[in-house]
């Protein structure tokens, strides 16, 4: 059986809802359209949430490690195999470009072949600090250089020149990841997308808000503060103007880069995966971050395409972007570590199920070990309902959500008398759930 190639490509801030063929908001993707049209698109994939302000960093490690939140610490540890680095260990060429969050050892465990990588969490896309590719691990700080050009259109370049090095009768696969920094801030799309979107014509979300109703313990993080209190209307338009133009000119260099891999006749033995870190919040919920536990900023976007992918297929089964450590080593025969907390998906790519999670846990506290009276929040969902736990300065907040009813999450339901035993009993869920998690913090409900 002829192993298949992977291209993996992940995004920086790129939230489930936005893209084009959802429908949902008014961001035009016509390469990913074409991708879910051609592929499986899983509308209910989510990161597991973070122990840091930088949401990036945990979870793109519990991507490449297959680990838990709080499993999962920085460094990444050298006894946990990752993704990786076990798909190059059984013989598979590995290449890597972009951003690289978990620290400069682990990128060296994981690709033997490299374009210029960022080591870091966000800077000017304009001036984007890159080192070549060291195979020992060490990239030297005098070694590293600006960019010549647009980050996203800089790590296509990169990617590209690899394929462009494959051919469709390669012995050795590849397992090849990209990871942009965009579509985060700063947000300045190159033309012509900078202009592609009039703010005076985006509508604002249904759950915008001028504030947060209530602390969350986020007020003064760095995303926080990109927009004024309370947040203007016409602030808000400009911010979610230039995240579209970002998005629209990810999706056209991501273009590019399926066009290279048709051309050189890889398609049809590439699985192709797009992902994001992350969601964020724009205006939602008086929110301009991720460090909260609302879909926006919990649910990502997750398309597959290539050989055991189904074509035009949308699934809504719950699951992690944790989940893709095994489901890719599965495919490529490569034995899954038991270390890891990834449920493969290969079950509901082969339609042999529709379910795969019954529950999501997420947490978010924005200090790694959670010292002594830092504030957190925690939840737990199902297919149809979602519980929120706020605790900031001891005060407790509860927030229910039916999200078959509201999907934007702004009727809290916490009060409603007849909701008490449902309250009841995702309470015990969200106990059990950070018991198997291991969660440092199992408050007092």
């Amino acid at each position: 059986m002829t192993r298949p190639n992977f291209l993996f490509m992940i995004a920086d801030d790129h939230r489930h809802s936005a893209l084009g063929a959802l429908g949902t908001e008014a961001v035009s993707t016509p390469t990913f359209d074409q991708l879910i049209a051609d592929g499986t698109c899983f509308t209910q994939a989510h990161i597991m949430g973070s122990t840091s302000g930088a949401v990036c960093m945990p979870s793109r490690g519990m991507l490449m490690s297959g680990c838990g939140l709080f499993h999962t610490p920085d460094p990444l540890p050298d006894d946990v195999p990752l993704l990786p680095e076990l798909l190059q260990q059984n013989g598979y060429t590995t290449f890597g470009t972009g951003k690289w969050h978990n620290r400069r050892g682990s990128y060296a465990r994981c690709f033997g072949e490299s374009g210029v990588v960022f080591f870091g969490g966000m800077n000017d896309q304009y001036a984007m600090p890159v080192n070549d590719f060291d195979p020992v691990g060490e990239y030297p700080p005098e070694e590293t250089y600006i960019a010549d050009g647009f980050a996203t259109t800089v790590f296509s370049d990169e990617m590209i020149d690899f394929l462009n090095t494959r051919g469709a009768d390669d012995d050795e696969p590849f397992f090849a990841y990209i990871a942009f920094t965009s579509p985060h801030d700063p947000r300045t799309p190159p033309p012509p997308f900078d202009t592609m979107y009039d703010p005076a014509e985006i509508e604002l979300p249904p759950n915008f808000l001028p504030e947060h109703p209530f602390e969350i313990g986020a007020r003064d993080i760095r995303d926080e503060v990109l927009a004024g209190y309370p947040r203007g209307e016409d602030e808000v338009k400009r911010h979610i103007a230039d995240y579209y133009g970002m998005i629209s000119h990810m999706d056209y260099d991501i273009g590019r880069i399926l066009d290279t891999l048709e051309a050189r006749g890889l398609r049809e033995n590439t699985i192709v995966i797009y992902t994001s870190d992350h969601g964020l919040g724009v205006g939602q919920h008086g929110l301009m971050g991720k460090q909260n536990l609302y879909d926006h900023s919990m649910r990502i976007p997750l398309i597959m395409r290539g050989p055991g992918v189904p074509a035009g297929m949308k699934s809504g089964a719950l699951l992690y972007l944790l989940d893709l450590y095994p489901t890719l080593l599965e495919s490529a025969g490569v034995a899954v570590p038991e270390s890891t907390a990834g449920h493969s998906m290969n079950a509901l790519l082969r339609q042999d199920t529709y379910m795969h999670r019954r529950q999501i846990f997420s947490a978010y506290q924005g200090v790694y070990g959670h010292p002594q009276g830092a504030p957190y929040q925690r939840s737990i969902k199902n297919e149809r309902n979602k519980l929120i736990q706020t605790v900031v300065d001891g005060k407790v907040a509860w927030q229910l959500f039916d999200l078959a009813a509201d999907p934007y999450e702004t009727s809290n339901l916490i009060e409603d008398p007849a909701k008490a035993g449902l309250v009841n009993q995702l309470k015990g869920s969200l106990r059990e759930r950070q018991a198997r998690a291991e969660d440092p913090v199992l408050a007092d409900a």
